[in-house]
């Protein structure tokens, strides 16, 4: 049957007045956008500002959020001595993909970050320190040419300037958008490594939620203290490849921080309101 004009118009009227207008419901509450998170482990829903306040972990289960990188390096480095590098170098597209450059843009606008990785220098509790921090906003962490270039610059710099160097580590992997290019960012930085070692300096990495792929498998995993934040998932492939491949059953939670640290794979889990005491000890035992 097919309505006429007068009768859509009566049916649309009969809608609207089931509608609340000017009245509303006695426990009816208005939640502004953007102001409220849900936890993805007890599905609490939670003000933001009171996660933040607990140092981004939830006040009623204790997991852990993960950390935009001002929000870091905010918690790690004394306030107003951060000074990040200045690095005349833009994400490419060397596939010549038609919608990464398109992605790329938009994450910049989301985020309020130019690339997976901000490098620099600053002080934790006055120590000197250069220090990189990744973020799993922008395409998981992912290590493109850019990330793995600074990183490999963090390095030489603390290597110019003597400097210890501290890496905190997010990441999915190698950036597929970028192709073998991305996987050669392993030996880049593998290699900067070895300078690091050469010269006898300092390099902590801190392995945050989740750090998987190329990223695990070269600068996250080789430092000379390795520690890691409560329950973070840390790898290279995800468990279902890992059984496919190999053919076996693998224990539950074993690539769970506290899993690798009893099977030494890790130094020390840190709580995160921990970790700039931890970090400032760390220095000074190097050091002295």
């Amino acid at each position: 049957m097919i309505l006429g004009t007068e009768e859509k118009i009566m049916i649309v009227d009969k809608i609207k007045k089931r509608e609340p207008t000017a009245k509303r419901m006695e426990n009816q509450v208005d939640i502004q956008v953007g102001k409220w998170v849900k936890c993805s482990k007890c599905k609490e829903i939670l003000y933001k500002e009171t996660v933040r306040a607990n140092h981004s972990i939830c006040p009623n289960c204790g997991a852990y959020f993960r950390m935009h990188i001002n929000k870091r390096l905010e918690s790690i480095i004394d306030e107003g001595t951060y000074e990040k590098f200045d690095f005349n170098i833009d994400t490419t597209n060397p596939l010549e993909l038609e919608d990464y450059p398109k992605k790329i843009k938009g994450l910049r606008e989301k985020t309020g970050i130019q690339e997976a990785v901000s490098c620099g220098i600053g002080k934790i509790h006055g120590e000197e320190v250069v220090i990189c921090v990744m973020d799993s906003g922008f395409l998981v962490g992912s290590m493109g040419i850019v990330v793995g270039e600074k990183i490999t610059y963090a390095m030489e710099k603390a290597i110019e300037l003597k400097l210890p160097i501290i890496v905190f580590c997010v990441s999915g992997g190698a950036r597929m958008q970028e192709g073998i290019i991305s996987l050669m960012q392993m030996a880049k930085t593998t290699a900067a490594i070895s300078k690091l070692n050469e010269a006898g300096l300092l390099y902590i990495s801190v392995l945050t939620d989740p750090t998987y792929g190329g990223v695990t498998a070269s600068f996250a995993s080789i430092a000379d203290i390795v520690l890691a934040e409560p329950g973070a998932m840390i790898g290279f492939a995800g468990q279902r490849v890992i059984e496919q491949t190999i053919g076996e059953k693998l224990p539950e939670g074993f690539q769970t921080a506290e899993f690798l640290l009893e099977h030494g794979f890790i130094d020390k889990i840190v709580e995160r309101k921990d970790l700039k005491d931890t970090l400032y000890q760390l220095i000074q035992y190097h050091r002295d």
